[in-house]
């Protein structure tokens, strides 16, 4: 009610975003909380000029929208257009600014994990802001781990058929590429780079120059990041359709002057035996791989045979 009779009082709406934080710590709150979240970013997006209430308002979603997360409690419904909107604003706003922009696009990639939220933020435009953070913050890990988690999601379950979502979809590898190669030694930012060239590369939108340097990217990811089962099992679904869809990628693939794929294959599934999701993405991989000739030959010279029967005796219900 205070919130709403002094809407267009800054000092006010500052105030009640503070009240309101003071009741993160007790749980019975939480389904209240979660249900002002409208409320937080619309007094945001009246007060789009105070840097203050932006930062407050962004600190106190991420913290209801953890916490609710966690608690398994629907999201969805707090999240409609307009909280969606107020945000996209935020981010066009102060779009230089680093530490906001940190806050704002670790929110958008939490509210992106809710299919519902996810839709709204594809129709409001969210995918040109994303690729926007990563340009001008390529240095800036979280950013590049909160923009490349919410591109997954956006892209993985959306319906991106217009000629404008082909064009961002093409953008959007360039972005997800560069991220890669800039973090490639940071294990959760690489592994969230990954998952997005995984989702992109079903939508089959790689130019022919394009596959060459994203198969060498992904067994670069791999080499250096054999530990992550996320990473391994993202980056072999990714590598098996960069596969289907290109002999250059197969070339690249057994030609790649840091050593084989076929090595690194067997090193994942070494590493990741008891990890049925990882051994299934090795499978599928493998089955690409074998339909091409010269592949199959190597895999024969190196004894990939031996690794195909093992997991055939290893799991024989799958």
């Amino acid at each position: 009610e205070f919130m709403h009779a002094y809407w267009d009082r800054e000092e006010a709406q500052v105030k009640a975003v503070e009240h309101l934080a003071s009741f993160l710590g007790d749980g019975n709150a939480l389904p209240c909380l979660l249900a002002c979240t409208g409320l937080i970013t619309s007094a945001m997006k009246t007060h789009i000029d105070s840097l203050e209430l932006q930062r407050g308002g962004c600190r106190l979603l991420l913290e209801i929208l953890s916490q609710a997360l966690e608690r398994n409690l629907d999201v969805g419904r707090s999240l409609d257009d307009s909280v969606i909107s107020s945000l996209l604003e935020t981010v066009r706003k102060y779009s230089e600014n680093e530490e906001l922009l940190s806050l704002v696009c670790t929110l958008l990639m939490m509210i992106s994990s809710s299919e519902v939220a996810a839709e709204n933020l594809r129709k409001a435009g969210a995918i040109p802001d994303l690729l926007m953070s990563i340009r001008k913050f390529l240095h800036n890990e979280q950013i590049c781990l909160s923009c490349c988690g919410a591109l997954w999601s956006l892209v993985v379950s959306g319906n991106l058929e217009s000629s404008i979502d082909k064009a961002l979809l093409r953008s959007a590898i360039s972005a997800s590429s560069t991220v890669l190669q800039e973090h490639l030694q940071n294990g959760t930012v690489a592994e969230a780079a990954v998952s997005a060239l995984w989702a992109l590369s079903l939508q089959g939108r790689f130019t022919e120059n394009e596959y060459e340097s994203t198969t060498a990217l992904l067994l670069d990811a791999l080499r250096m990041n054999l530990g992550r089962p996320v990473l391994v099992k993202n980056a072999c679904q990714a590598l098996a359709h960069l596969l289907r869809l290109s002999e250059i990628s197969a070339f690249s693939f057994v030609t790649d002057s840091k050593g084989s794929g076929i090595k690194l294959v067997k090193d994942a599934y070494y590493f990741h035996s008891d990890d049925p999701e990882v051994v299934e993405s090795v499978c599928a991989l493998t089955n690409e791989m074998v339909q091409y000739d010269d592949i199959a030959l190597d895999m024969v010279s190196q004894k990939m045979k031996e690794m195909l029967s093992e997991i055939k005796s290893r799991f024989p219900s799958s």
